[in-house]
Formats: structure tokens, C-alpha cells, sequence
């Protein structure tokens, strides 16, 4: 990947696990390892930890756990990928998988294949499938889209599949950019294009269509000039939100004059529909 990282072990009660990890999601560790006895955290070196102490400090509060952190000189992390990362299904609608994962085969009506070159597994693949589950009953045919966090390009790459007329996957990691621009390739997403930046990239563009699976201080960020960007009747398909977390977006996204069409939940986490009014 090209540098170095600072590798946190998380050591908690195994009917914590998960919980924990959701907490630890509204860090900016940039991705995660799940193993048998512990958690890992990721950090670039180049993050700042100038808090990070500190609101680690305040999750032992809500969840007791012990932790260290330990520098990790640069390495082959595709390796630690594959020892990881499992195949994604949605019912008989979608499924993702790798390229070393066998097919699908007609088990799925659409199957997308990726090789992302930043991640470990995050554990928490409810958010993308409660997203694809959603994107199955989206208008999403002749839609012009945003996928706002595209991280690997999986929601993008799915948009073009459906038949989304332009679609824009919007990304502030260089190296994600990268990666999502050979998925599209790799899947034949010639719709997509990579956006390498924040929102005020693409702040003055017009999408019948959001998808974000994002973090919730993003999204409480991005309401109000999402809500812009998006036609009357438009719709913002949401999730990277805490089941504990449900309140306080439902009441950002009414502020911001959405209307909640759906919610849904799975394992720790939320997914919503909204409508702009």
C-alpha cells in the first residue's frame, strides 16, 4: 500500500465484539481486521492522534475493553485481504466476490467482482448489504447518480449495471480512487467516473439520485448540501449509521427536509431511504 501503519489491538468480551466495532467505525482508523481473540485497528502514520487517545478513552466508558497500539512497517497487506475478506450475497439480487472467490453463478441476477487493494475486512458488511438491498427497489434506470464514499466503487459499479445513466463515485482516498477506477474496469462500468475529492468537488452538480455509506459525522455534515444537489422528489439512500445513532440523524435529515421513506436495520447498524420534499 505504499506506507506505514500503527496497528491497535482491541481486547474485549466476545459478545462485544461487534459493538465495539461499530464504535471504533466513527474513528478514522481506515480499516479493520477481525480475529478470533482480538480486534485490529488500522491508522496511517500519517493520521493525526492528536484526539484519537482521548475518544478511545471515552468508548472504554460505553464498552470495556484493553487495547495497544504497535507501528507496522510497510508490507504486503493484500496478503492479510485475502485471509479475510468474504463474498457478499444479497439474496438472489447481487453478489460481490473477489476474483480468488468462486462465481455465483446463476445463484445471482447481478455479480460484481472486485480487488481492493485497502482493506482488511471490516466486519461490518451490513451497511453494503442493506445498500444493495435498497438499491434493488431504487429507479435507478436512466438516474443520474452519486455514490458519495465510493470506497471500492461496489455501489457505483451495481448503479451502472441497473442501468443509471452517469454515475459519479466520489472518494477522498488517492488509493481508493485508484482501486475503484480498475473495479470499474474490471466489471465494465464505463458509466462511472471516479471523483477524487470532498463534496465541494461536485457541490454545483444535480443527481436524481444519492447513495452514501458513510460515517454518521459525514453525513451530519453533507444533509444540507446534499438536499441541494438533488431535485424535488430525489432520493438519498443512506447507511454507516448506528443503531444507537437512529435519533439524532432521523432528526438532521427531517431539519434538512427530507422525508424518511424506510429504515432498515441489520446487526448493529441502519440503513434509510429518504426523499427530498
Amino acid at each position: 500500500m505504499g506506507k506505514d501503519y500503527f496497528a491497535y489491538h482491541f481486547w474485549v468480551a466476545p459478545e462485544l465484539q461487534e459493538a465495539l466495532l461499530a464504535l471504533l467505525t466513527t474513528l478514522p482508523f481506515e480499516s479493520f481486521e477481525e480475529r478470533e481473540d482480538c480486534l485490529i485497528a488500522y491508522l496511517p502514520v500519517s493520521t493525526s492522534t492528536e484526539t484519537l487517545a482521548l475518544e478511545i478513552e471515552h468508548l472504554r466508558g460505553k464498552i470495556p475493553f484493553t487495547f495497544k497500539a504497535e507501528l507496522m512497517e510497510d508490507r504486503n497487506w493484500n496478503v492479510l485481504w485475502e485471509s479475510n475478506f468474504s463474498p457478499i450475497q444479497v439474496g438472489s439480487f447481487c453478489g460481490i466476490r473477489a476474483e480468488f472467490h468462486p462465481s455465483f453463478g446463476d445463484a445471482v441476477q447481478y455479480e460484481l467482482c472486485i480487488q481492493p487493494r485497502m482493506a482488511f475486512g471490516t466486519g461490518h458488511h451490513e451497511t453494503t448489504y442493506m445498500m444493495i438491498e435498497l438499491m434493488e427497489q431504487l429507479p435507478l434506470k436512466g438516474a443520474r447518480v452519486l455514490d458519495y464514499g465510493a470506497g471500492t466503487g461496489i455501489l457505483a459499479i451495481l448503479a451502472d449495471k441497473l442501468g443509471a445513466a452517469a454515475i459519479d463515485a466520489l472518494e477522498i482516498e488517492s488509493i481508493a480512487c485508484e482501486n475503484a477506477r480498475d473495479n470499474c474496469v474490471m466489471n465494465q462500468a464505463e458509466k462511472v467516473v471516479v471523483i477524487e475529492g470532498t463534496l465541494e468537488k461536485v457541490h454545483a452538480r444535480s443527481y436524481d439520485l444519492v447513495l452514501a455509506n458513510i460515517n454518521r459525522h459525514v453525513l451530519l455534515d453533507s444533509f444540507i448540501p446534499l438536499y441541494a444537489m438533488l431535485p424535488a422528489q430525489g432520493l438519498l439512500v443512506i447507511s454507516g449509521i448506528l443503531r444507537a445513532d437512529r435519533d439524532l440523524i432521523e432528526k438532521a435529515v427531517l431539519n434538512a427536509g427530507f422525508q424518511v421513506e424506510e429504515i432498515r436495520d441489520k446487526g448493529q447498524w441502519i440503513a434509510m431511504q429518504l426523499r427530498r420534499l
